[in-house]
């Protein structure tokens, strides 16, 4: 029976992660990430079994919530390959480059609407990857053919430490990919789902704590200014 998760089990299972790799254990970079675990499991109360699922660097809680072993996930994450998870008997797979696995995930959709097949395919990504230009031909593409595929924006508003609406030139946070395409497909009601949750304290890549700095170069008042490790 697959284990049942909750948002206090699941930052858990990355305070683990977290622990190991501080004592130098993991040799490899490690996505952690602490808020939207109660989105997560909300979203995947949708993904069945026989779905696939494609992630992104940051897929450790979707590996557990999709039902992969807690041991087998944190096996691979202690082998070096947290940001590249790949799980094929569970039909999971994922992507550590930026938008890497949209066509991926829209080629496997195609795949089967072609056979005829009842599956479904989630495929997350971030919200800097949702304003690429692979993440807007992909829903359109899978709008064009009404592919079974379901697109899951996950946003922090952040582009690794930058706010993603200032690395596009825009001038407000809200201006996102996702909403637009909402407006101009209504195919797209259901099948994009965009949810947004803060990355807290945790830096983007390793553990400890990360001091972003504005334009002047000046941490702001109060701003933790722990080393990352």
């Amino acid at each position: 029976m697959a284990e049942i998760w909750t948002p206090e089990s699941l930052r858990a299972f990355e305070e683990e992660v977290k622990a190991i790799y501080l004592t130098g254990k993991i040799r490899a970079p490690i996505h952690l990430r602490r808020g939207g675990e109660e989105q997560l499991i909300e979203i995947f109360q949708g993904v069945h079994p026989e779905d696939w699922c494609f992630g992104t660097y940051r897929s450790h809680l979707h590996c557990l919530l999709k039902g992969i072993p807690r041991e087998q996930v944190m096996a691979e994450i202690l082998a070096g390959h947290s940001i590249h998870l790949e799980f094929p008997d569970y039909r999971f797979y994922s992507s550590a480059i930026v938008a890497g696995g949209l066509p991926i995930a829209l080629g496997t959709a195609l795949g089967l609407k072609r056979q005829g097949k009842p599956e479904n395919v989630w495929c997350f990504c971030g919200d800097m990857a949702a304003e690429t230009g692979a993440f807007q031909e992909a829903v359109k593409y899978a709008w064009g053919f009404d592919l079974p595929i379901t697109f899951v924006i996950e946003c922090n508003e952040l582009s690794t430490n930058t706010p993603t609406h200032q690395v596009w030139g825009v001038p407000h946070q809200h201006i996102t990919i996702g909403e637009t395409i909402w407006r101009m497909y209504s195919w797209a009601e259901g099948r994009v789902i965009r949810y947004c949750y803060d990355r807290e304290d945790w830096p983007h890549v390793g553990a400890g704590a990360w001091v972003n700095f504005d334009q002047a170069g000046q941490a702001p008042a109060g701003e933790r200014s722990d080393v990352m490790a």
